[in-house]
């Protein structure tokens, strides 16, 4: 299907007036492995807005989508992100339930805090059900110093105990993703893919599993491989970026070709977000991040 043909599907505002035609390609063989782009990635190629952009994605070959910011996009807009996604095949990744990196809420015992999220999770639902999304993202938010970690640890899977008894009639995987402290977050409560592992494992949901960032594990501690095999009956997502910088795989020191030629052959058949931004400006920017996963694809 041509991007430039879709405009018949919706005329939400998402719609594009007008397609770009500079980098317009047959589609391209699908990727080996589910790599999932999001919004702003390919913008400068696809400038026709949110449906220009996964279309691109599809012609060129990613079957999967990932959306952070989908929950505060206009209901018309996920409709029809939605409906493209549908008609194309591919398959919807994270929406971020916003249950807030800075926030004193998993860790603690404050009922407020608890019944915050619970609803932010049940908020974050009616926008995974509109866009077809099986997963929704959760961050720990921060360490509660009041609290042994022990018992940090015990008010988490409480509550994640709770909110998986409101994902589970949607099919909704809630991902909990660890997130480093050196670089990005300090004082976030989740460090490890080990404690996430230790967390899900103990909730003992099949609608509750670890968001393996291997961005973040990097910077943690490494020993990527080790660890997915170690954790991987409780990883219900991976994501991607290198270090340093968070860029496209090629731009840092981890060999991600060796990496996903590891998850293809474990069978690995979920989603790996592609949480990074673009290591250059502009259209050879946008290309520069496809052609980064087609060299380390093990396809």
């Amino acid at each position: 299907m041509n991007r430039r043909n879709f405009l018949s599907l919706s005329s939400s505002s998402v719609a594009a007036t007008a397609f770009s035609t500079s980098w317009a390609v047959e589609a391209s063989d699908p990727f080996a492995l589910n790599y999932a782009p999001h919004f702003g990635m390919f913008k400068n190629v696809a400038p026709g807005g949110l449906l220009d952009e996964i279309q691109f994605a599809y012609d060129h070959g990613f079957r999967a989508w990932e959306d952070n910011g989908m929950s505060s996009r206009p209901v018309e807009d996920q409709k029809a992100v939605g409906a493209l996604m549908e008609k194309l095949g591919m398959t919807m990744g994270v929406v971020s339930a916003k249950t807030g990196i800075g926030e004193l809420n998993f860790a603690s015992r404050d009922k407020e805090a608890h019944d915050i999220v619970l609803k932010q999770i049940s908020e974050t639902v009616e926008t995974a059900k509109r866009v077809n999304a099986g997963y929704m993202t959760l961050v720990s938010g921060q360490v509660d110093p009041r609290w042994p970690r022990e018992i940090q640890f015990s008010n988490c899977i409480d509550l994640l105990r709770r909110a998986s008894e409101i994902v589970e009639p949607h099919n909704i995987t809630m991902v909990m993703e660890p997130l480093n402290r050196f670089t990005n977050h300090p004082g976030s409560f989740l460090q490890t893919v080990t404690e996430g592992f230790l967390i899900c494992d103990a909730v003992g949901h099949p609608n509750c599993k670890v968001l393996y960032d291997i961005y973040h594990q990097q910077i943690a501690g490494g020993n990527i491989i080790p660890l997915f095999d170690l954790c991987r009956d409780q990883i219900g997502y991976v994501q991607v970026g290198d270090n340093p910088g968070r860029k496209e795989p090629g731009t840092g020191e981890i060999n991600y070709a060796k990496v996903f030629s590891h998850l293809k052959e474990q069978g690995f058949a979920g989603i790996i977000g592609m949480e990074h931004g673009n290591s250059m400006k502009g259209k050879e920017g946008d290309m520069a991040v496809v052609e980064a996963y087609r060299a380390v694809d093990p396809s």
